[in-house]
């Protein structure tokens, strides 16, 4: 197992070496981010609540609706994650941020598996009924988004040094 240290001979102190590379270029992976998440939340909205956008044929929300719904989900995740690792820019993530992350994957595991209960064939509703998302399933999935968000602002690059920003013309 090798180690990603630096040790030099002629320095009394040893250089270290980040644990993880440095994004070079954070705007633009923010703004990417930024635009995937906005798209997963118009899928989202499209599976979620179709008749905003006059696509709406049946007065349940059924598999498809699910499945858009939860793909939507993922993709806020995946923008989620490249919007706010980016704005880490030169500093490795701390703990916290890792642990984010991993809140983040998990309540979208929850969110899945809530949401198609049914198909699974452990939901209230199982596979030869008519499979529709019912207020255990809905319950399920709020509870993923909860983790998912709490995941998102522990992802959040903090200071310890107290300083919040500067005022606009002091140095």
């Amino acid at each position: 197992m090798s180690t990603s240290t630096n040790l030099s001979t002629d320095s009394p102190n040893p250089v270290v070496d980040p644990p993880t590379r440095p994004i070079r270029y954070w705007r633009r992976r923010a703004r990417t981010g930024l635009v995937l998440t906005l798209a997963g939340l118009l899928v989202f909205l499209i599976g979620a609540r179709p008749g905003m956008f006059g696509i709406d044929r049946s007065p349940i929300i059924g598999f498809v609706q699910i499945a858009v719904f939860l793909v939507g989900l993922a993709i806020i995740c995946i923008g989620g994650y490249i919007s706010l690792t980016s704005l880490w820019r030169e500093q490795p993530t701390s703990i916290a941020a890792d642990i984010g992350l991993r809140l983040v994957a998990t309540g979208y595991v929850i969110a899945v598996f809530a949401g198609m209960a049914d198909i699974f064939g452990f939901g209230s509703h199982p596979l030869p009924a008519l499979p529709f998302f019912g207020e255990w399933q809905a319950r399920g999935v709020e509870v993923g988004q909860v983790l998912i968000a709490l995941g998102f602002l522990m992802m959040l690059p903090y200071r310890r040094d107290g300083k919040r920003g500067t005022k606009l013309g002091t140095p």
